[in-house]
């Protein structure tokens, strides 16, 4: 009975973590530049001369689903999306550096350019972006950060920084619990250099919460049929048992 009962119970952490998964791509449905989580399932068997009777569940977060999500256009010259493969650069809480495709931007009362999570947006020398206060700022589709004060109106616009745009093709990357993505070990993704960005737009959530949805229900019903293998489990076991009890008569 043990074989069954570890098999469906590994089952069943495996269908509780795909559970939390979906419910969490589909809490983000709506967040700006947000990508999917994707789960990995592996058989986990026993080794050695013994036949493989027993196969058990071992289901992680092993990365996230790349594809692009849909550009709307909204008018904010703050806000932008990312073309192509490019992660955009920000300061982690912690001080460290990890990359986004959330382009939702705007000023803080300090004068440092932050996402909509409030990550400070990094330049392309690795520091955090600094605009003058009470300029008008505005992004060019090569990430260049311009300023243009307005009791000047006449004078042209000056470049402050440049957007950190970096390539992750032929990278490593890890996706934390806050939804950022960062180099293993610590590590900086290298710029690049031909990375465009559209002024004005943003990328939506590739999450589609139809499939989400399906989804969810396969997940669950997965738990509760191992649900079900376990109480069974259970009756065998009390049967075997009930039989063993028997006295010759």
């Amino acid at each position: 009975m043990d074989r069954l009962i570890y098999t469906a119970a590994t089952g069943m952490t495996a269908a509780m973590t795909r559970q939390r998964v979906v419910a969490s791509n589909l809490a983000n449905a709506q967040t700006i530049g947000f990508r999917a989580e994707m789960l990995q399932s592996t058989p986990m068997t026993l080794d050695g001369p013994q036949l493989e009777v027993r196969a058990l569940n071992s289901t992680a977060v092993r990365g996230a689903n790349m594809q692009a999500g849909s550009i709307v256009e909204t008018g904010n010259p703050l806000d932008i999306a990312l073309q192509g493969d490019a992660m955009l650069g920000v300061q982690t809480p912690d001080g460290g550096e990890g990359y986004t495709r959330r382009g939702d931007l705007s000023v803080s009362q300090t004068g440092v350019l932050q996402n909509g999570e409030g990550l400070p947006i990094l330049g392309q020398s690795g520091a955090p972006i600094t605009v003058p206060l009470g300029n008008k700022v505005t992004i060019t589709p090569d990430g260049d950060v311009m300023v243009q004060d307005p009791a000047t109106p006449d004078a042209p616009a000056a470049a402050v920084d440049k957007l950190k745009l970096a390539a992750f093709r032929g990278s490593q990357m890890e996706k934390d619990l806050t939804g950022i993505f960062r180099a293993p070990n610590g590590g900086i993704l290298p710029v690049d250099e031909t990375a465009k960005v559209i002024p004005a737009s943003l990328e939506q959530s590739n999450v589609k919460p139809t499939e989400v949805l399906v989804e969810m229900v396969e997940a669950q019903r997965s738990f509760d049929m191992r649900t079900k293998l376990i109480a069974t489990a259970k009756e065998l076991d009390e049967g075997g048992a009930s039989l063993m009890r028997i006295t010759p008569g």
